[in-house]
Parts: C-alpha cells; structure tokens; sequence
C-alpha cells in the first residue's frame, strides 16, 4: 500500500501519518507528506500511489483543485476535512470517503476498510466519472453510462450516446464508487440495472443480458440468480 497525505497542518499530517501505520503495518511500502497545492500535483505525477489522504484547505488554497485534476486516476481518495459542508460535492466526484475534523483512530480505520470492502456494502453518492481526455480533465455523468467493461488496469465506459472512453481506474475500483442502481453481472461488466431489457438463458449453462439499445452483455454464472431476483 503506497499513501500520499496532502495535509498542510504538520501536527495532523504526523497524526494521519501514525494512524496509517498503525492500521496497514507491514502492507504499507510507502508514505509520503506533502504540504502544499503544487507539489502534491507534481508527486501524483511521478510516483504511483494507491491511497491519497487529501485536506481541502490547504495554506488558504483549495484542495478541489487538486481533486478535480486527479479524481480520475487509479488510485482512491480519502477527503480529511473540516469542511463538513463540501462531503457532498466531494462524494459526486468519487472520493471513497470523506472523514470529518477532528477525528479518532476508529474513523480513519472505518475509511480504510472501505478500500477493501465489496462494493454492496458501500454507500454511494457518485454522480461523475472523471476521465483524462486531450490534457484534459472531462466528468462523466454516470446517468449517461450503458455500461462498463473491465481493460486490464482500466475501465473502458460505453455511453448512451454511442461514444466509448477509457477510465484509469480498474473495474474493481469503480464499483466500489458508483451508485447502487449499478450491478456488477460479469467479472468484466458492470451495468446499470434499468439498462438490462432482458435476460437470457443459453446453452452449457451460459447467460445473457440484453440491453435496451439491443446489445448483448455477459452474464457471470453466479451473478444470474441474484439479477434475475433483483429484476423482478
């Protein structure tokens, strides 16, 4: 587990710091702290983490700046925050967890587990995706997806539109943060549940969901019981 704590108040940086090594122990490889705006940008740029501990007020700047431009990496976010009254904007940019100031030991850990927790037992408020496209941060609204398909250490997002575009985040990792009306069918697809027309039956024992625009998606053979009930 590689963390990034971007904290600009050093008593608290250190108490996040303590928090963390305590929870991870030895399946912590590296943390890193950071202080300010840019420099947390350009550390995001040159080393690959998986978990950024992120403040919102940072020496008077603000921490969305930092949030809009890495929301669509592959890493999770973790918001620390006194800012209890921006949780609500942060979850719509997919951030795993917002923990408000102060905090104790247990709040911090709860976040953690949320990393390693199955996606059905997460409460989601994401309403964007965000992607990277020409040099460019774009948001995604997850109202227009049809579905996803797992690409190795990506996601790629079909649209309604008929457009098609890469996120860097794995499969795993977005179902961990999309809303409930999103059902994993398939160890590669992912798919809101009001996208699903029909479901079939094949023969060996395979299985198939038609979409509404006609599409034709697998269906995991232990996740077919469950959506047959879930769609009733």
């Amino acid at each position: 587990m590689k963390l990034l704590i971007i904290e600009d108040e050093a008593r608290i940086a250190k108490r996040i710091e303590r928090m963390s090594r305590a929870f991870f122990g030895t399946q912590l490889q590296s943390l890193a702290i950071i202080d300010s705006l840019q420099e947390g940008i350009t550390y995001i740029e040159q080393h690959a983490i998986d978990v950024l501990l992120l403040d919102l007020n940072l020496n008077g700047e603000n921490g969305f700046t930092i949030l809009e431009s890495v929301v669509s990496r592959g890493f999770h976010t973790i918001i620390i925050s006194a800012n209890t009254d921006r949780a609500i904007t942060a979850f719509t940019y997919g951030v795993l967890d917002f923990v408000p100031k102060p905090f104790d030991q247990n709040r911090l850990a709860q976040a953690f587990l949320r990393i390693s927790q199955p996606s059905n037992a997460l409460q989601k408020n994401t309403k964007y995706l965000a992607i990277r496209k020409n040099g460019n941060i774009a948001l995604i609204d997850v109202d227009d997806i049809l579905y996803i398909k797992g690409a190795g250490i990506y996601s790629e997002l079909y649209l309604k539109n008929g457009k098609q575009e890469l996120h860097d985040k794995t499969l795993e990792k977005l179902a961990q943060l999309l809303p409930g009306n999103f059902e994993r069918i398939h160890k590669s697809y992912i798919v809101p549940i009001s996208q699903i027309q029909q479901l079939l039956v094949q023969p060996g024992s395979k299985y198939d969901a038609v979409l509404k625009t006609g599409e034709i998606i697998p269906i995991g053979r232990t996740r077919y019981h469950f959506l047959k009930e879930r769609l009733l």
